[in-house]
């Protein structure tokens, strides 16, 4: 594979899986160098095997650049060159949509669409009946759950915390506490990895997603999904949204107990992480399958039985 520019940044994990994609991946930098350079670097990367050029370009590309990337169509073999934009390559390879970071072409938010009726009314059915069967799972593991938080953090076994839903609308979420009880109007830090406020087991309730049991009721209530982008405190998606202005765009659906970005992207730590997931979250909203939902909650079992993924 050779990627042309540097327009999007590919993160090490990104690196880890199309390696496993591909034999070779070559970087070729094209800005304020000599095109018949560039050419000449193109043409010692290509080979016999099938090869994919990444159009990865954000500065203006050289007309004889251009020239040659069209006539290597006719050199080629068209089954041993596959040439594409950094947006295609990033849906088929990586399952995620591209998000420009200057703004300037706002296209890609014409195919980030409210889910349809039909599709509205089959996730309701499946919520329906996946709280019944969590409302089962909660009622052998809340009692467990409930001694282990008070020897370790004395206080309510829940946490209740306001969250943003479908179409900007506030909600109290329900989830099992992970944390000593602090002031959370005045400390609005994510968690972080080794985070001094989570206490032993409410680190292992994170590990394995037990904590998320109790979101049963607003899965219930119909606040959520059982599938769908993390519910996010809005203290934080005021803050996200002055930093990512189309945020938002995540909230033309209803958030999920678990969800493409959760079972694709670590946990965010900062704001360059939040765009990252929020890439996943479209690629689902855009996306949508009931295949999908399905990928989804497979990677969600494997991930609470410490598996890396399928």
């Amino acid at each position: 594979m050779l990627i042309l520019g540097e327009k999007y940044i590919f993160t090490k994990l990104e690196i880890q899986r199309l390696n496993k994609k591909f034999n070779t991946i070559t970087n070729i930098t094209y800005k304020d160098k000599n095109p018949a350079d560039v050419i000449s670097q193109i043409e010692n990367s290509l080979n016999n095997t099938p090869m994919t050029i990444v159009l990865n370009t954000k500065a203006k590309v050289h007309d004889d650049i251009i020239k040659y990337l069209t006539n290597l169509k006719f050199k080629i073999n068209k089954n041993k060159l596959n040439i594409i934009s950094i947006e295609h390559f990033l849906e088929k390879y990586l399952h995620k949509c591209y998000i420009p970071e200057n703004h300037d072409d706002l296209h890609y938010l014409d195919d980030i669409q409210g889910f349809t009726l039909s599709q509205r009314v089959f996730k309701r059915v499946v919520d329906i009946c996946s709280a019944l069967v969590l409302f089962v799972v909660l009622f052998f593991v809340k009692f467990k759950v409930k001694r282990y938080i008070k020897a370790q953090s004395p206080g309510d076994i829940y946490f209740h915390q306001s969250r943003v839903g479908l179409d900007n609308k506030k909600f109290v979420i329900v989830k099992f506490r992970t944390m000593h009880i602090h002031d959370t109007h005045s400390d609005i830090r994510t968690a972080t990895k080794d985070d001094d406020r989570v206490f032993e087991f409410g680190a292992k309730m994170r590990k394995k997603r037990i904590d998320e049991i109790p979101q049963v009721f607003n899965l219930f209530r119909g606040d959520i999904s059982l599938i769908g982008p993390r519910p996010e405190w809005d203290k934080l998606v005021d803050e996200y949204e002055s930093h990512i202005p189309y945020y938002n765009q995540r909230h033309v659906v209803k958030p999920g107990i678990t969800g493409w970005a959760q079972v694709m992207f670590a946990e965010g730590r900062n704001k360059d992480d939040t765009r990252q997931k929020l890439m996943y979250d479209l690629y689902y909203i855009k996306h949508y399958s009931w295949k999908l939902e399905l990928k989804i909650v497979l990677k969600t079992i494997a991930v609470i039985f410490n598996k890396k993924g399928i």
